[in-house]
């Protein structure tokens, strides 16, 4: 699992775990029932204070997102495929609003914005076939 901390945005370290942690799960790159790093192994990995990645990883046990079984390490819960839906929803709204705000400030019209947003992802999935 690749976490990477950037302590100059503004952003607590808890929850910039918490946030990789959630994108991985929705992208797919960790999977229901893979173990998440030990709080001493990922906390030296990165550098970090314990407590720091006990707290993300008690945060993330309350949204329902890992299972703490005693004496077995930290997993991932099976997720219903709506959940898993709505979380990479989740994981777009900021970017899709930062974005909003620019096209409002630069007086773009919507309807161009949009032409333009769906050209780049036929762009995309064109070069995704073609590999």
């Amino acid at each position: 699992m690749l976490i990477s901390i950037d302590h100059h945005n503004g952003i607590p370290v808890f929850r910039q775990i918490i946030d990789q942690v959630k994108f991985h799960v929705a992208s797919g790159l960790i999977a229901p029932g893979d173990e998440l790093p030990s709080t001493r192994a990922l906390s030296g990995q990165l550098g970090l204070n314990p407590m720091t990645v006990s707290k993300a990883y008690s945060l993330l046990e309350a949204e329902g997102l890992v299972e703490r079984r005693r004496g077995r390490p930290l997993t991932v819960k099976p997720l219903r495929d709506q959940t898993v839906h709505a979380e990479k929803l989740a994981q777009l709204k900021p970017q899709l609003t930062q974005l909003a705000t620019m096209v409002r400030q630069l007086g773009v019209d919507r309807t161009e914005v949009v032409d333009l947003f769906l050209s780049i992802l036929d762009t995309l999935e064109e070069d995704n076939d073609s590999t």
